[in-house]
């Protein structure tokens, strides 16, 4: 099963499908509802029962590591549907994106920035994201520098370069770029150049090993980076801090059949992040400072992801 996989993201991925301005849903979807999620068919031949389910998780850091923290819950949620749960490892935001579009990946969590064009494009429904014991939820976006540098300011970025990991990114991409342009008016390939690094955790290492002169990074990554010992917190300083955005979606395609949806659903609104023993489960170990997933409203939650969205 998961050579045939292989095989064919291979081949759907060889082509650059994916636009990375999506402001409306796609023209296949409807949206009678108001909500700005692509409305479940009605004709119950368009509805989609899978012998098994795909998951995967926003492929922004080290598979190998995300791999491990999910299968406690890969397990829970096999166990909650009674299907068989594949976890695969994208190395892209865009090849997750076009799996879901064309019907090969059923559950997801996607990136902050990427959510609405999973939405619009593959017909994503968020519905659940990760929170602390109090339903707090959310994280920064943080241009940083090394804390050796004489950069004090953020403003000594004119003429200078900055790490951002892709096009995809809120945090490492266009919230930066429009904070930098509206609060500061620094704009991008005028008044900087930009590098980009991929993944969040390259351009953190990057800055904490000398290599970038300043990045913009997602607060969440750095701390989970700090909390496993990848990096020294005494080897960054932050110049600037955004107010809080809403951390990856998780969610499932528009067409699974409803019955699944409300198992789905279910696995992820009940899972224990701790064994029965008390003991954290593989994802409470990674991610430390969440207790639980809550339920979400997308079109509320990501009104200003979307917005920045549009103009980047």
């Amino acid at each position: 099963m998961r050579s045939y996989l292989v095989i064919f993201f291979a081949f759907v991925f060889s082509f650059r499908l994916f636009a990375s301005s999506y402001g409306v849903l796609d023209s296949r979807f409807v949206d009678k509802n108001g909500d700005l999620l692509a409305d479940t068919p009605t004709n119950k031949k368009e509805l989609i029962d899978p012998p098994y389910l795909i998951f995967s998780y926003t492929p922004h850091e080290s598979a190998d590591i995300y791999k491990r923290s999910w299968s406690d819950f890969v397990d829970y949620l096999s166990e909650v549907t009674g299907k068989s749960v594949v976890y695969f490892l994208f190395r892209t935001k865009e090849a997750e994106l076009e799996a879901m579009r064309y019907g090969m990946l059923h559950v997801a969590g996607f990136s902050t920035g990427m959510v609405p064009d999973a939405v619009n494009y593959a017909g994503f429904h968020p519905f659940a994201i990760m929170a602390d014991k109090n339903n707090k939820y959310g994280y920064t976006m943080e241009i940083i520098t090394n804390s050796a540098s004489n950069i004090k300011d953020i403003k000594e970025l004119k003429g200078s370069s900055l790490t951002l990991t892709s096009p995809y990114s809120n945090s490492g991409y266009k919230l930066p770029i429009y904070i930098l342009q509206r609060d500061y008016n620094l704009k991008a390939k005028v008044d900087y150049s930009i590098i980009l690094s991929g993944k969040h955790s390259k351009s953190i290492k990057g800055v904490a090993d000398n290599k970038y002169k300043m990045a913009a990074i997602a607060s969440s990554v750095k701390k989970r980076m700090i909390d496993r010992g990848d990096i020294n917190s005494s080897d960054i300083k932050t110049l600037y801090k955004s107010k809080p955005f809403p951390t990856t979606g998780y969610g499932y395609i528009y067409n699974l059949e409803p019955s699944l949806v409300k198992k789905i659903k279910k696995a992820f609104l009940t899972y224990n992040w701790r064994t029965k023993n008390g003991k954290p489960s593989s994802l409470k170990k990674e991610f430390r400072d969440k207790d639980k997933f809550i339920e979400i409203n997308y079109k509320d939650m990501w009104q200003e992801v979307r917005e920045i969205s549009k103009k980047y």
